[in-house]
């Protein structure tokens, strides 16, 4: 009876339980529901890094790299606007950018100014910019810093004829791929030929021209009127030079008729009395030199004459940083300068300022010079890429256009000078235009294998010969011997 009784309690039990199971197993095969909007994921990607990922053209295609010529790290960053590397492409890059400053003027605010609009524009990448004192004190930073195992800086403007040293030392990167991405010969024939020349060795491009300049004449218009001198014919050699300064020069020595500076680096003042004598100190190789021409001594004799013989310049070293105060103060009537002083010199100058070309015994003649933009090896593949943008971006027409007003420097873009800013300028300035018709009396500034040494081999024999230590072909000839022995394991 007692079984019986509990029968239909058991049999309720087994149903509930069989309807519980078939529920559970129903639960676990039906697809899940939807826990966010199909949208949000279609839109976290692409579309979110199409505002801060690189253009296109600012790193060189995978398929392009190669592991001997371009930053093959870098190959994977460069689809940079493509979906598949959105969202490492707008990953936060922080540069280090190191720069030198050689003008007067106030040229922090202006790097900083064009800091802040490259940021403006890539706001994944932010440009730490360091002001590492001269051109010989940043590449020595540099050279230290990879010497003891640290990491470089990821960007660094040193001078162009660095160029061998920095390859010979491994330690920069080249831009092939970069450019070709860019546009290759498309890109780089707007650059002036003659500062590109600086950014070639071993067939490949190993820079891009930022601050170039040659020197140039700066002279007191207002004192060549006064000393009966026509102030729109500066001289046009040596002779005319000498001429004009003794007529310019007071016997009290409170005005001297020419300024040169012979302190820092006395090599490349000294190449413009070389250029304008028909010949240079360098040829086409970058490990021979021709210190003990005649023709080099003879304008180095040339040099020395100036204070030794003919009394119209200081008969001490002169410092380079001191000239531009001498002229706009009236100390100095002319004065051999960069082009890179001339807007801070007509900031100043409370007098009409005349611009010409140094010279030499023949004519007219001027080294190129100043300083391109490399990229650092030991870095991340990102901020390679990364590296790249700013270069391009300071190297563009618009801001070559507008570093070129704001400081003197000659651009390195022949389409800058072709933008409405810079035709207006020039129409207001003209002496701003002096600097880069001068480019066609230019030679070559002088660069070797272990340049600094060399630069300073020659600038060593120059101060020498104008201290009146040794006679110009005697120091001249001092200088080639050394210069042979550190150059004779170079094989160009």
């Amino acid at each position: 009876m007692a079984l019986e009784h509990f029968r239909p309690h058991v049999k309720f039990l087994v149903h509930t339980m069989i309807v519980l199971l078939a529920l559970a197993l129903a639960a676990r095969t039906a697809p899940a529901a939807p826990t966010s909007a199909p949208v949000s994921s279609s839109s976290s990607a692409p579309a979110a890094s199409s505002s801060s990922a690189p253009a296109p053209t600012s790193a060189p295609a995978a398929s392009s790299a190669s592991a001997s010529s371009a930053p093959a790290a870098s190959s994977s960053s460069a689809p940079a606007a493509s979906s598949s590397s959105a969202a490492s492409s707008a990953a936060p890059v922080t540069l280090t950018f190191y720069y030198p400053v050689a003008v007067p003027g106030p040229i922090t605010q202006i790097i900083d100014g064009y800091i802040a609009k490259f940021q403006a524009a890539n706001p994944n990448i932010k440009v730490n910019a360091v002001l590492s004192g001269g051109y010989p004190d940043t590449l020595t930073k540099i050279q230290t810093t990879i010497k003891g195992g640290g990491t470089p800086p990821d960007v660094a403007v040193l001078l162009s004829t660095d160029l061998y040293s920095l390859v010979d030392s491994d330690a920069v990167l080249p831009l092939d791929d970069y450019v070709k991405a860019a546009g290759g010969d498309s890109f780089t024939s707007d650059f002036f030929p003659a500062y590109l020349a600086n950014s070639n060795y071993q067939g490949k491009i190993w820079s891009l021209p930022f601050q170039r300049s040659i020197p140039v004449l700066y002279y007191n218009k207002d004192l060549f009127k006064a000393a009966g001198l026509d102030p729109n014919k500066p001289p046009t050699n040596y002779q005319e030079m000498v001429d004009a300064a003794k007529k310019l020069t007071k016997a009290d020595g409170s005005q001297y008729g020419i300024e040169i500076s012979s302190d820092g680096i006395p090599y490349w003042l000294f190449q413009s009395f070389v250029i304008g004598n028909g010949t240079n100190v360098v040829g086409k190789t970058a490990n021979k030199v021709t210190f003990d021409d005649p023709a080099v001594a003879q304008a180095l004799q040339d040099f020395v004459d100036l204070s030794a013989k003919h009394k119209v310049m200081p008969g001490d070293i002169l410092l380079w940083a001191n000239l531009p105060n001498d002229f706009v103060n009236g100390k100095a009537a002319m004065i051999w300068h960069s082009s890179g002083s001339l807007t801070n010199i007509l900031k100043q100058a409370k007098f009409d300022v005349g611009v010409s070309y140094t010279v030499g015994s023949k004519g007219f003649g001027a080294p190129t010079g100043g300083g391109n933009m490399y990229i650092l090896k030991g870095i991340p593949a990102a901020n390679q890429a990364a590296a790249w943008k700013f270069i391009q971006f300071m190297t563009s027409t618009d801001i070559q256009a507008d570093w070129s007003i704001n400081t003197g420097y000659v651009p390195g873009r022949q389409s800058a000078l072709n933008t409405q800013a810079m035709k207006d300028y020039v129409a207001k300035t003209p002496q701003a235009a002096v600097a880069p018709n001068g480019l066609k009396y230019a030679g070559a500034e002088l660069a070797t294998h272990n340049n600094a040494q060399i630069q300073k081999i020659l600038g060593d024999a120059v101060q020498f010969a104008l201290t009146g230590k040794l006679y110009p072909g005697e120091a001249l000839k001092n200088a080639q011997s050394q210069a042979n022995k550190i150059l004779a394991p170079f094989k160009d």
